[in-house]
């Protein structure tokens, strides 16, 4: 990984290093594919992280820095969303996707909903995540903390401009392929490789042509899917939700920040949908990532926060001091 970091490096960092001199503070609009490279992760010749030097912060555009001098104020204290009650789901559920891929392979696949993609995927539980909730909802005065049954859509929907707005848990984007079905049985389990987990999903003929629709968070029921509430959050319902004055959103969740990327117009996804929805801030990953090393993250880069360190070069220092302890 260190190899094809300090490739990239070669490429793109490095011509500019020239240029910034001292500079300490990047402010990064990038374009096409350059969007789904984690700078801070770069490597420079001497084998050192760009975090290491520099504090990163990422823009959609240049518009991005007119729209964060617009005063908000936000309605509500901190809320945290951790470790949904995913359920356990059922025999109906699956028997209703494989009638569904059979029929499928008879003839042309119609993008119905994104419910139809995710039917036979299993999300178990997250652990770390509740540990994670609760530690957060301690170090956050005023925090709400909902958990379990309660982490729901219907839930985030009701809810107006929180300060802080924080969800740990599943997230996957779902590839736009239009495969035949391949037959499979059983439903698959999604891990801390979500992309491993969904090779089968991308071979059973289900096409959902929007990235709104294809990025996604699990939340409560997600496993039951139910016709009132399917427990699947789609970056389409994200740019619904009230979020004008919240000052930060973190997705403590697998692939959050990546989306279909198009050229000369950014990331189609959930970083979009944050900014439609009135997002000042978002904290996202461009990777899967483990449970237990995202809670020891968070809980750092809360505790920064709350010492009054600002937000980007908070996001620099916490995992700064944990490549300090893992070398």
């Amino acid at each position: 990984m260190k190899r094809l970091a300090h490739a990239v490096d070669a490429k793109v960092f490095q011509p500019l290093r020239p240029l910034l001199g001292n500079v300490r503070r990047l402010l990064i609009s990038p374009d096409g594919s350059l969007n789904l490279i984690p700078f801070a992760a770069l490597v420079n010749g001497r084998g050192r992280y760009a975090v290491e030097r520099y504090s990163i912060n990422y823009l959609a555009s240049g518009r991005d820095l007119l729209r964060l001098q617009v005063a908000r104020k936000s309605r509500g204290g901190p809320l945290v969303v951790a470790a949904p009650d995913f359920g356990r789901g059922g025999q109906v559920e699956e028997a209703g996707l494989k009638k569904q891929q059979k029929d499928a392979s008879k003839g042309e696949v119609k993008a119905e909903s994104t419910r139809s993609a995710v039917r036979d995927l299993y999300f178990p539980p997250l652990p770390d995540a509740a540990q994670e909730g609760e530690a957060l909802r301690v170090l956050l005065p005023g925090a709400t903390l909902l958990t379990k049954r309660r982490a729901t859509k219907a839930a985030l929907s009701q809810m107006r401009s929180p300060r802080l707005l924080h969800i740990a848990t599943h997230g996957f984007f779902l590839e736009d392929q239009n495969l035949t079905s391949a037959g499979e049985p059983g439903a698959e389990t999604l891990t801390d490789d979500p992309d491993r987990a969904l090779q089968r999903l991308e071979r059973r003929g289900v096409s959902i042509a929007s990235p709104l629709l294809r990025l996604d968070l699990a939340l409560a029921g997600a496993n039951e899917q139910k016709e009132d509430d399917n427990g699947i959050l789609t970056a389409l319902e994200v740019t619904g939700l009230n979020l004008w004055g919240t000052k930060l959103v973190t997705l403590s969740a697998c692939d959050t920040g990546v989306g279909e990327v198009k050229n000369g117009d950014g990331v189609h996804g959930l970083r979009r949908a944050l900014v439609l929805a009135g997002a000042e801030t978002q904290v996202m990953s461009l990777w899967a990532v483990p449970d237990k090393a995202t809670r020891e993250l968070m809980v750092s880069y809360y505790r920064m926060l709350q010492q009054g360190q600002g937000r980007g070069e908070t996001l620099r220092r916490a995992p700064l001091e944990m490549l300090k302890k893992a070398q």
